[in-house]
């Protein structure tokens, strides 16, 4: 079986061949043996976003003083550039240090550099490289990303939404937004029926991170667009939301089209066995009787409340059912959980416990002990 390639090889040596075979065709005088060189000469070392500022290092060192002339030469790159192999998923990777590239030496020159990262967000997205001057030139950028909010071409438009992300990873915060939204309300407002399923998820990621500091005002955005809202427009509502599903916010249930006032009766919670060893599963069931003369539609989750180092435990929650619970009705709900290794997570000895949540609310606990 072919190993899955990480992250970080998609700026290895092909990569640097293609920025090498587009610059070649670009840059006058260009020295492709001492771009290589130099672009090689530790990159394996590092893992991906040292990479990106290696390879943005050495682009320096090739490309004019003037900025002028480099946004030029990115600007022409667009017509020479590679796309590399069709089966490659890391292939746009290899454009990624020349985007962010403006991000790091275009600052002085917003106009010429917002032009620039419109042309290249095809290649990579600009999402990363925008948000320098976001910050640092807001009036001018804000106002050009209105406009790109009707360009024809959707790399562009979801640079807007991707771009103005408040809590972007790997992209640096944006203070202002996430003190206040409303100027990013205002834009993604003008994307919510966009065509583009790529610029529509990205609208739904953007309300999602600033759910995280604005549940509120999410929830009122997302009743709001929920008026005579088509079902591209209900999906971005239900995916901007996910968040506040999680975290069991009271009134997000409701706008989803959920039972807000339960009647159930939470009972019998079982959980077999009560005692396991790592690579082990544990299996719970419980059941939920009706108590109303309505249907009542509901969301089942339930989290596994982990051991820390420090003997303390959090929980981690996982999605479990939807359904929809007749009147009078009892069902009966059994679940197996396997706590086996996985990269992300450290196991310690101990008390844990499994959570049930209705509605993001909880119904009940039973523990289990885990022996390493």
């Amino acid at each position: 079986m072919k190993e899955k390639p990480l992250m970080k090889d998609g700026l290895g040596e092909a990569a640097v061949q293609r920025i090498a075979d587009a610059l070649n065709q670009t840059v006058p005088g260009f020295s492709r043996k001492h771009f290589e060189r130099a672009a090689q000469k530790g990159l394996y070392t590092l893992e991906l976003k040292d990479r990106v500022r290696h390879l943005i290092a050495v682009l320096h060192t090739v490309l004019p003083d003037n900025f002028e002339q480099t946004a030029d030469i990115f600007v022409q790159i667009k017509s020479h550039w590679s796309f590399g192999a069709p089966d490659d998923s890391l292939a746009g990777f290899a454009a990624w240090p020349i985007v962010d590239y403006i991000g790091e030496y275009g600052l002085d020159h917003p106009e010429i550099s917002l032009n620039a990262l419109k042309e290249l967000t095809a290649l990579f997205s600009a999402e990363f490289a925008i948000r320098p001057f976001i910050i640092n030139h807001v009036e001018l950028t804000f106002q050009t990303l209105e406009e790109w909010t009707a360009d024809p071409d959707e790399h562009v438009r979801r640079l807007v939404s991707e771009g103005s992300r408040p809590r972007l990873p790997w992209g640096c915060r944006l203070p202002q937004f996430i003190d206040d939204p409303a100027p990013v309300f205002q834009l993604l407002e003008k994307l919510k029926d966009d065509p583009s399923v790529y610029v529509r998820r990205s609208v739904a990621n953007n309300l999602n991170d600033i759910s995280k500091d604005h549940p509120e005002q999410v929830i009122a955005v997302s009743k709001q667009w929920k008026k005579g809202a088509g079902k591209e427009r209900q999906w971005i509502i239900r995916h901007a939301t996910r968040s506040l599903v999680k975290a069991g916010h009271p009134d997000v249930f409701g706008l989803l089209g959920f039972t807000e006032h339960l009647k159930l009766k939470f009972q019998s919670l079982e959980i077999s066995p009560d005692k396991i060893q790592l690579s082990e599963a544990i299996e719970f069931s419980f059941e939920l009787q009706s108590e109303s003369t309505k249907p009542q539609t509901v969301v089942v989750d339930y989290a596994i409340h982990h051991v820390k180092a420090n003997g303390k435990t959090a929980p981690k929650v996982f999605k479990f059912r939807t359904l929809e619970i007749g009147p009078g009705e009892t069902v009966k709900l059994t679940r197996k959980h396997a706590i086996k290794p996985i990269s992300t997570r450290n196991y310690y000895s101990g008390e844990h416990a499994v959570e049930i949540l209705i509605n993001g609310k909880s119904a009940g606990r039973t523990s289990f002990m885990l022996n390493l």
